[in-house]
């Protein structure tokens, strides 16, 4: 999953980002609500966790602004702000939770996980195409019976890739998904990663579920 932490503290915004990396997930942060808009609106973030109080633009107005702008990316306040008024103003903005500081670690783990789950429309941390099951919470894949063990690049290509199963993925949606903003790889990176699942998921099965559209980009799917 492809996270935006943004808050303006910076100390807090590298503790927030380093516990979603621990996570797995891919992450961008940011410090204020201009920089925040410019993100959201260039990527479909899986969640992104918004302070209130930002320079430039404070967070009520940038999930206004988002939503107007047909941005349906989950967003969590993470505030100081605790009233039952700012409350009622985040949520009736667009945001779809509101958690206040201080707050646990653990807590926020666990909300982001069920917000990344309802945006999916999955009800649970597992996601099942053919005879492959993956469990994003466990991190365990299995096809056939048999655990297969993944890099964390792999395990978050085939994430993305099941969590969209039937979706045709381009090349560019892959890398914005999994990679951030900081990265800067080679161009057949993508190209490389599908070749080492492909090898480890439908090597020696006759059922092939990750297939190439050609021109277009890849999909997992489970032909007839």
């Amino acid at each position: 999953m492809r996270i935006l932490v943004v808050e303006d503290e910076k100390n807090m915004n590298r503790l927030i980002s380093e516990a979603m990396k621990d996570e797995k997930y891919s992450v961008d942060s940011c410090y204020d609500g201009r920089e925040a808009l410019d993100y959201a609106l260039a990527v479909d973030y899986d969640v992104i966790i918004l302070d209130v109080n930002l320079p430039k633009m404070d967070g009520f107005a940038v999930v206004e602004k988002l939503r107007s702008e047909g941005c349906v990316s989950p967003v969590l306040f993470l505030t100081a702000r605790d009233s039952i008024a700012d409350k009622v103003t985040g949520l009736g903005a667009g945001g779809d939770y509101y958690l206040t500081k201080p707050f646990s670690f653990d807590e926020l783990r666990a909300v982001v996980k069920v917000m990344a789950r309802k945006y999916t429309g999955n009800r649970t941390d597992e996601y099942s195409i053919a005879d492959l099951t993956v469990d994003t919470s466990a991190r365990t894949v299995v096809r056939a019976g048999e655990t297969i063990e993944l890099t964390s690049k792999e395990f978050a290509l085939l994430e993305y890739m099941i969590r969209n199963r039937g979706v045709v993925l381009s090349r560019e949606m892959i890398e914005d998904n999994l990679w951030n903003f900081d990265y800067e790889g080679g161009t057949n990176v993508v190209d490389v990663y599908i070749g080492y699942l492909r090898r480890k998921i439908d090597k020696g099965f006759d059922k092939k579920l990750i297939h190439t559209v050609r021109g277009t980009g890849w999909v997992l799917r489970e032909d007839d």
